[in-house]
């Protein structure tokens, strides 16, 4: 019998806590939660993302199915759909944003040495794209992309050392992907991989 802890609690474990703790203390996140902590949101929604779930009843479910083992990986919470849908909700999301921005340059430099492939390029390479993320109109009436469709896009720029996330924008679905060069944080000697969609001479000959 393995007396270890779980795969998933050692994936957490790089999620720095007590950073964490500080941002949830700075947006008081805890208010008026008494055994359902930002913590245990965070896990959560961390294992709907690694496990692949499709929606907050699907997410429940698995938790369920595994409540003997939520202990053991660190999840305080059983984990109901209600619950859960309540977090996300009421809860300030600048607190999981936040973070992300604290891990990310901590995961970048991971991977400084990581350029086998970008061996004869000097400096970094990043690549832009947008991505479409389908919503439920009925959530998000803000959302409207069409008659019946509810779509937000977000734009990325990944690093390629690691692809790793380095900034991304949240617009509507309607926005047209080369207004993101608007916004686009520029360094000095980096590349910028990007397709046909971005193609706008004012804005590149800005950049430049």
């Amino acid at each position: 019998m393995n007396s270890g802890r779980t795969v998933f609690a050692q994936l957490i474990y790089f999620l720095l806590k007590y950073e964490f703790d500080k941002l949830v203390e700075k947006y008081n996140g805890n208010y008026k939660a008494q055994q359902s902590s930002c913590w245990d949101q965070l896990l959560i929604m961390c294992f709907a993302q690694l496990t692949y779930r499709e929606s907050l009843r699907d997410t429940a479910a698995c938790l369920k199915a595994m409540s003997a083992k939520l202990y053991h990986s660190g999840i305080r919470s059983k984990g109901a759909r209600s619950t859960i849908a309540y977090w996300n909700e009421t809860r300030d999301w600048k607190i999981f944003a936040e973070l992300a921005g604290v891990l990310i340059p901590k995961a970048r430099s991971l991977y400084l040495n990581d350029n086998e492939f970008l061996k004869d390029i000097d400096g970094l390479v990043y690549a832009l794209d947008s991505t479409t993320v389908d919503l439920c109109l009925n959530l998000f009436p803000w959302a409207r992309f069409g008659k019946n469709k509810g779509v937000v896009k977000a734009h990325t720029l990944l690093d390629l050392r690691g692809s790793l996330p380095t900034w991304i924008e949240i617009t509507d679905g309607k926005t047209h992907d080369v207004n993101a060069l608007d916004n686009l944080p520029i360094e000095p000697g980096a590349y910028y991989v990007m397709d046909r969609g971005y193609v706008d001479y004012a804005r590149l000959s800005r950049i430049d």
